[in-house]
């Protein structure tokens, strides 16, 4: 558990964070979200004490930062930012290996790490271990930083804006290997980013920022259907609001029984997507498949009045 208590950063006597109180549970993805200079960044980085409060504390487990020299708890918290910030002239596998060897693992152990990382992120560790950042694409490199911010097996793993510099569909993508590994390991992870859409596909739980203050904090349902303030409404779009929490419902939830023409979409889908293929078609109803196998369908007019069962 990581428990914010009243943390506030001051410069020049004007609060960029102010008296911020949150808890993050273990297991979970909570995702800061904000317009620049709401704060989102600082407030990460004095969870690790790259920046240092003015007032407040984090605790870890009960333990508080404070009470830790700042190298020693940054090894014990991963660190994954925009552009993934990978050494250039050291190969992929002494990337991920960098703190681990800082830990003084053996050298087999970390091998073994590297090339079980790699696996989770679908890169052949005989391919990709002696490779060097350069050699890889935009994507790859992301999949690399992350991968070192969690080779050492952290308590936390933070992440600034780790998507900002990949193009659309590399993001999705990215977005996606991140909560599938996450479920995976159990990962607790703390995200910043500014962008609403990013907060609600990957969050458990939503902090919106706004000028140093923490106006609301909740699941991403919360969030779109009973926003705190004005602010916060705007961040979620008042148009998007019904499409937003239909990509929170799995298709799954609708699911009747009937045929329906046309490709399947997996139970996990959300109704965002059965929506989407119904209007690009024209159909009105989508068949569900679970394991290849057909199960039923969800029709339009079953999304439709979910989406006005939550104004």
């Amino acid at each position: 558990m990581i428990e914010i208590d009243r943390i506030t950063r001051l410069y020049n006597g004007v609060p960029a964070v102010d008296a911020v109180t949150m808890t993050v549970e273990t297991g979970t993805v909570t995702v800061i979200v904000g317009t620049s200079g709401s704060g989102k960044t600082t407030l990460l980085r004095m969870i690790n004490r790259l920046e240092e409060p003015s007032s407040g504390e984090v605790r870890i487990n009960g333990e508080s930062t404070l009470t830790i020299k700042p190298h020693i708890l940054r090894r014990r918290i991963g660190y994954a930012i925009q552009g993934h910030g990978l050494f250039p002239h050291h190969t992929v596998a002494r990337n991920i290996g960098a703190v681990p060897e800082l830990l003084n693992w053996s050298a087999d152990k970390i091998s073994a790490r590297v090339d079980e990382l790699l696996r989770l992120f679908s890169m052949e560790p005989a391919t990709f271990r002696n490779r060097y950042p350069g050699e890889l694409s935009g994507g790859q490199q992301q999949r690399v930083g992350v991968a070192r911010a969690l080779a050492s097996r952290p308590d936390l793993l933070l992440m600034d804006e780790p998507f900002g510099a990949l193009d659309p569909v590399i993001r999705t993508r990215a977005q996606d290997d991140l909560r599938r590994i996450q479920k995976q390991l159990g990962s607790t992870i703390i995200l910043v980013t500014h962008d609403m859409e990013e907060a609600i596909r990957l969050a458990d739980r939503v902090a919106v920022m706004d000028s140093g203050q923490l106006v609301q904090h909740g699941t991403p349902a919360e969030i779109i259907t009973r926003p705190a303030t004005e602010f916060v409404a705007d961040m979620v779009g008042r148009v998007e609001r019904p499409l937003r929490l239909l990509s929170l419902v799995p298709v799954s939830e609708l699911v009747e029984e009937g045929v329906a023409e046309g490709e399947a979409l997996p139970v996990d889908a959300s109704l965002r997507d059965a929506l989407s293929v119904c209007l690009w078609t024209g159909r009105a109803a989508v068949p569900v498949e679970q394991d290849g196998v057909l199960v039923g369908r969800v029709t339009f007019e079953a999304i439709r009045a979910r989406a006005r069962a939550h104004p």
